[in-house]
């Protein structure tokens, strides 16, 4: 036993030494080779839809879009036109923060339009590039939510109420830039040697934000300007990786700093309405507006601006099928209520993956993206079926597929439909089938689901 003991310590000493030897390799290092290699985690690429949310000043005089400020002072004619028209002379941007009233705000109901679509995370705007914050930053101090407008922490509340909802994820969306801030346009004449703003106001809103809030999610913005090493970004996301109250959840994007997009960060957004035409090889997203022409609310917005149910369901269809989420944008009114509209396609939305979300969540492509068959398809895949969305009602009750390779074992139904549906085999490859009635739906899609094909 006396040579026993010290033999035990001294193996328990190597476990101790491997062990810290393990845990700081498994640490992130604050460069791009260490940071992308981190695994994205899992949530994420299940949860396939998400909604996007801008709102604040901007949403007051909600014209052309949420640039107003920057396109007012730009000159743009049709801005400084609506400015003359409605507002005295002399009459500043700041102006419009005490109109952000939020008077009909209720993030309950937010919450339950959100988790009613289908959504599994949001993307809210904490702060855009006119740098007012929807939370009581310290370093924006009388240009915030709390200190101004409707002196309401418009995060936090939001936060608790998403998460009552358990399968919805909070996230944020936050610029890194500001159009007119004087620190940044220092920095900026400076040609970024200086880093005044980002020392004494990103960083502190970035640390500020996910140790308050704890989001699943960062969404930056306004990187464009300027290169990632003078937004620190390196060094923030090593800390979100290591250190941080969400590393283990945090999912992040790839706008830190020029050079950056569809190349570094979490997932690549690349562009806004970036539309592939094949699948990438990094998980991507694809966020889109339901107003066709700005991501704020406009009050000057017509009917046939707002995207058709079909036209969404389309565009959702096809981004899950080349593996990318899809972020749907909406912009609330600064009354805090969201447009009538909005709502229905949300709803809308939320209805037609009752019946065919099994094809969406969770789902991977397939060996093949899209095939024109009797109606043009997209492909979906699980480890256990293949899934065939088509887009337009064939009408007709035969139905061909031609790339699945059918077995003995093959199973074809039509979510939403109990029966089996009658099939045959074709050639070397595909089938075809007898569909019964299609049923009524806005979103005119439909799934054909399919076991034991190749």
């Amino acid at each position: 036993m006396g040579s026993a003991a010290p033999l035990s310590l001294l193996l328990l000493s190597a476990v101790l030494l491997l062990s810290s030897v393990s845990g700081s390799t498994a640490r992130y290092t604050p460069d791009w080779k260490s940071l992308d290699a981190r695994p994205l985690p899992s949530w994420y690429d299940q949860s396939k839809f998400g909604i996007f949310i801008h709102w604040g000043v901007f949403s007051v005089p909600s014209f052309g879009s949420e640039w107003f400020w920057w396109n007012w002072k730009q000159n743009s004619s049709s801005y400084v036109s609506f400015m003359t028209k409605n507002y005295p002379p002399g009459f500043e941007y700041a102006e419009f923060a005490p109109g952000f009233k939020a008077e009909f705000w209720d993030a309950d109901e937010w919450a339950e339009i959100f988790e009613a679509s289908g959504a599994k995370y949001i993307v809210f705007t904490s702060k855009h590039h006119e740098g007012f914050t929807n939370w009581g930053s310290p370093t924006s101090w009388n240009w915030n939510s709390v200190d101004n407008g409707p002196h309401r922490d418009i995060v936090g509340e939001l936060a608790t109420a998403v998460r009552k909802r358990k399968s919805v994820h909070f996230g944020l969306y936050h610029s890194l830039f500001e159009w007119f801030h004087p620190l940044y346009l220092s920095d900026k004449a400076s040609n970024f040697t200086k880093q005044d703003f980002v020392s004494s106001k990103v960083m502190p809103e970035f640390y500020d934000l996910v140790t308050r809030y704890k989001p699943e999610l960062i969404w930056s913005d306004g990187d464009w300007e300027a290169p990632d090493t003078y937004w620190n970004s390196t060094e923030f996301l090593a800390w979100l990786y290591n250190d941080s109250p969400v590393k283990d959840v945090i999912v992040v994007n790839d706008r830190w700093g020029q050079g950056c997009y569809c190349k570094h960060g979490g997932y690549y957004n690349c562009a806004d309405k970036y539309t592939p035409t094949e699948p990438p090889k990094h998980k991507w997203e694809k966020c889109n507006s339901m107003d066709k022409y700005s991501w704020g609310y406009r009050r000057n917005m017509k009917f046939s601006d707002v995207l058709d149910l079909p036209a969404i369901i389309q565009d959702f269809v096809y981004t899950v099928a080349l593996g990318g989420n899809y972020l749907l944008n909406i912009g609330p009114a600064s009354d805090g209520k969201i447009p009538i509209v909005f709502e229905e396609r949300l709803r809308s939305i939320g209805a037609w993956l009752k019946i065919n979300g099994e094809a969406i969540y969770g789902t991977k492509p397939w060996r093949l993206s899209t095939e024109n068959g009797t109606v043009p398809v997209w492909y979906t895949s699980t480890d256990s079926a293949v899934y065939a969305i088509f887009l337009t009602n064939p009408g007709q009750y035969s139905f061909q597929l031609f790339t699945p390779v059918t077995s003995e074992k093959t199973v074809v139904t039509l979510l939403g439909i109990p029966d089996p549906l009658k099939w045959a085999p074709l050639h070397s490859s595909g089938l075809v089938m007898l569909l019964p009635e299609l049923p009524y739906t806005p979103a005119q899609a439909w799934v054909i689901k399919m076991q034991g094909v190749a």
